[in-house]
């Protein structure tokens, strides 16, 4: 260490000694609330400049960070098949994030299917190495599958990176199928598709039949949406829930256009403003406690598309894949294909992320019970 910082530290150290030894003095005085309080300041001042003077200087954490990744292959683990669009959101921002971290790495995505993506979740969470090599992507309700059903991670624990937009999720059908309308969804016989517990289709599958009564039959396995809507065209189901219209804009603008698909109901936070004729689920009933429980439901929405790092990362390779992703963000290169691609970007933070989940997970024990059984197949 040098001289002149240890020098520093040992000042800051008599500082703090000198800081408790008036302390006790002045803990016999009359005004001890007010001499403790000051005292409290004063100690508390000594402990931070002493932490602080311990730590090298930002220029050396921000040379380290970039010494780490230059050179080096990031992962971008996608808990989807090829195809749909978490895929799709996934490798647009491989391909622009790697030049705004530190040491410029390259991103290389790497499809992790399985499970409705919890195979993808449990993989970044207890398996991929700690040190910021690996980043991922999975299904927008995996971060509260261990509240709502059984999987074995606190999701409060990822380091989340941000989500590149909030979305709307639909349930639709083929437009062969008998079951045009929401009214339909409640009387006629339904088969839709899922992927498995916690994926947003079986999500919100189960819960317009648990909820609402709609009288679905739900078929699950398919690894990805691309699988389930080819599987839908084809006619081996009626259609599925949980598909973000982002995807339905993004890569079917056709089923849109020559009105292929029948768009039954809204799952999301608010309203899309460009399907004012689609209910929202959250409009189709005034029981409070079923409100209650489908807003715990609907609440991955507001983190569409989301991407974390694992937990237990050192936090200043945290900090440089947090700012990474909110440059990617305004990156005009990145805007640009966006747009050209059509998919939507909205972007919410890592710290916005981290503010919902906390709401969550501190949602009342009956409620989340009563929002946990309304997913159960």
């Amino acid at each position: 260490m040098p001289s002149s910082i240890f020098l520093t530290l040992s000042g800051a150290k008599r500082s703090r000694m000198g800081a408790r030894g008036a302390c006790s003095d002045s803990f016999t005085r009359a005004n001890a609330v007010v001499d403790r309080r000051r005292c409290s300041v004063s100690l508390a001042f000594a402990l931070a400049l002493a932490a602080t003077l311990a730590l090298p200087p930002a220029s050396s954490r921000a040379a380290g960070v970039e010494d780490f990744y230059k050179g080096r292959t990031v992962a971008v683990i996608i808990g989807y098949s090829v195809g749909g669009g978490y895929d799709l959101y996934a490798r647009l921002l491989a391909e622009h994030m790697g030049k705004h971290i530190p040491g410029k790495p390259t991103l290389v995505p790497q499809n992790m299917p399985g499970a409705g993506s919890l195979k993808a979740a449990n993989f970044l969470y207890s398996v991929a190495p700690k040190d910021g090599a690996t980043i991922g992507t999975f299904g927008r309700s995996m971060g509260l599958e261990p509240l709502l059903g059984d999987a074995p991670f606190d999701g409060t624990k990822f380091n989340w990176l941000g989500s590149v937009t909030n979305d709307v999720s639909l349930c639709v059908t083929w437009k062969t199928s008998p079951v045009k309308s929401w009214n339909d969804m409640l009387t006629k016989d339904v088969t839709l598709g899922g992927e498995g517990a916690g994926a947003d289709p079986d999500v919100f599958a189960l819960t317009i039949k648990n909820i609402f009564g709609a009288k679905v039959k739900l078929v699950r396995g398919y690894p990805g949406t691309n699988e389930t809507t080819l599987a839908m065209e084809r006619g081996e189901i009626d259609g599925l829930c949980g598909l973000s219209y982002s995807t339905l804009k993004g890569r079917h603008a056709s089923w849109l256009a020559d009105k292929s698909v029948n768009l039954i109901v809204q799952a999301a936070i608010r309203k899309s403003p460009a399907l004012p004729d689609v209910p929202l689920l959250t409009e189709l009933t005034t029981d409070k406690e079923k409100l209650q429980i489908l807003k715990v439901i609907v609440a991955g929405q507001g983190m569409a598309r989301p991407f974390v790092a694992p937990p237990g990362i050192a936090e200043d390779r945290t900090a440089a894949l947090r700012a990474a992703f909110a440059a990617t963000m305004t990156d005009p290169d990145f805007l640009a294909e966006a747009k050209r691609t059509d998919i939507d970007v909205n972007p919410v933070s890592g710290a916005e992320i981290d503010a919902l989940l906390a709401e969550l997970y501190a949602t009342p024990k009956d409620v989340i019970a009563k929002a946990a059984a309304a997913m159960q197949n």
